[in-house]
């Protein structure tokens, strides 16, 4: 790969580079021959890579990102970075992006956000620092997608934004002018990115801010990944009784490595758990922010041996699997993935917490429950969650919603049924877009030296 990225001078990285790798519209899953003994790297977190490009185009000079995952979500972020007019460059294994103190270069800009939930979310506060107007909109999707309690937020702080389409809805319209300050009542029962987002871009308003969560908050670990980026690059958020305060300040460029992607390594530590054979993940350990990689102990429940180490996360099947009752609301990134392995344990598997996610990338609770249907499982859905019956899978062409998550928990079916096809396999590329590459790791493990965080090209 050449350095850059779409639409900047040597350009040579974009959604459409990593799509063009799957020619089919649908891919077939081999089941194991064998339980796999493997290490499997997996690239950055996209959580930790979002939040650390924005918080490096806010700050003062160039910061270096080591190990950023390089995908469909990350490629929205930067190339809205680059409309703006920061200088993004992709070097291997490293992005440099030179923040400007908190200045938005460009104004009157058309941002294209796709389907990248996090880049929707965390980049109108920071729009509203600059001189505007900016446009932020995606993929019809994302126009069904919850912000008006971000923008609610933004308006307490006394942001100038407002809605281009229908009430509560993108696109939205940042008119720019600066962040006031003061108080705002965050709603956190939806997404936890709104919160996020706010925070990040608080420290260049005019005066303190304080936030206050209402309505609970969902996925609570990614609030500490946001606070942990920011301490990272100098600034600090002071937490007190559901109360965020951020004083006026600046951060400071630096060079900052991305954690392995917890919620990719849960795919692979529950196929190890599905087969009794054992996987490692390396660079991902008890250290980690992700609150993602409680997943694992999830699978110590049903059964496994996990060991998380300071460098490493790995779990050995044994052979045979419990159903367990979970409440994921933490980390519901990872409720599919216990969803589609739930059918192999002996009892049921009880998922509770979860109803956000009917406000994700799809309905993933009842584009789940469908799915698992058609693989002939018996499942109940419910408002906030579902219960999963051990049962025999039927051979079925699994239906993906262009959900990335979907087409990767699913695939894990298939390496214990045969006959199981995942379509649109390249909807992968949101997050992860050698997905089935790393797969085959479980088969040929020997070749993991051959893969980096990189995208694979075709």
């Amino acid at each position: 790969m050449r350095d850059g990225i779409r639409g900047a001078p040597g350009v040579d990285f974009s959604a459409e580079d990593v799509r063009g790798r799957f020619p089919d519209d649908e891919v077939e899953i081999r089941p194991l021959e064998r339980p796999p003994e493997a290490e499997i790297p997996v690239p950055g977190s996209k959580s930790v890579t979002n939040r650390a490009l924005i918080i490096a185009a806010l700050a003062d000079g160039e910061s270096i990102l080591e190990n950023p995952l390089l995908s469909d979500d990350s490629f929205h972020l930067m190339k809205s970075l680059h409309d703006l007019g920061f200088e993004v460059r992709v070097e291997g294994e490293r992005v440099r992006i030179s923040g400007r103190r908190g200045i938005i270069p460009r104004r009157s800009v058309e941002v294209f956000v796709g389907n990248a939930g996090t880049a929707a979310r965390f980049l109108p506060p920071m729009l509203a620092l600059g001189e505007g107007p900016y446009f932020v909109d995606g993929v019809p999707r994302m126009r069904e997608r919850p912000v008006g309690d971000l923008v609610d937020a933004m308006r307490s702080l006394g942001a100038s934004v407002g809605y281009a389409g229908e009430g509560g809805r993108f696109p939205l319209v940042v008119e720019g002018g600066g962040i006031r300050g003061g108080k705002a009542r965050v709603e956190g029962g939806k997404s936890s990115q709104f919160l996020s987002g706010v925070m990040m871009s608080s420290p260049y308003a005019d005066t303190a801010v304080e936030l206050e969560v209402s309505g609970g908050l969902v996925s609570r670990p990614y609030i500490g990944i946001t606070m942990d980026v920011m301490r990272s690059f100098g600034v600090e958020v002071e937490e007190r009784g559901g109360r965020f305060a951020i004083e006026p300040s600046k951060y400071r460029a630096r060079e900052y490595a991305v954690e392995p992607d917890a919620s990719g390594a849960s795919y692979f530590l529950a196929a190890a758990a599905l087969s009794g054979g054992r996987v490692r993940v390396p660079g991902l350990g008890r250290g980690s922010k992700q609150g993602d990689l409680r997943f694992a102990e999830i699978l110590r429940s049903m059964g496994c041996e996990v060991e998380i180490s300071e460098e490493y996360v790995e779990v050995r099947g044994a052979g045979r699997l419990s159903g367990v009752r979970a409440d994921m609301n933490e980390i519901s990134d990872t409720f599919i993935t216990l969803a589609a392995i739930a059918p192999f344990a002996e009892g049921e598997t009880v998922i509770t917490n979860i109803e956000h996610t009917r406000h994700q990338e799809t309905d993933r609770i009842s584009a789940v429950a469908t799915e698992l249907s058609r693989l002939g499982v018996e499942v109940e859905e419910r408002r906030d969650g579902l219960t999963v019956y051990p049962g025999v899978i039927s051979p079925a062409l699994v239906e993906t919603y262009d959900d990335h998550r979907i087409a990767m928990a699913f695939s894990l079916v298939g390496l214990m049924a045969p006959g199981v096809r995942i379509s649109n396999p390249a909807c992968v590329s949101k997050t992860m877009p050698d997905y089935f590459d790393r797969l085959e790791l479980l088969r040929r493990p020997s070749d993991a030296a051959m893969l980096s965080s990189r995208p694979t090209r075709a």
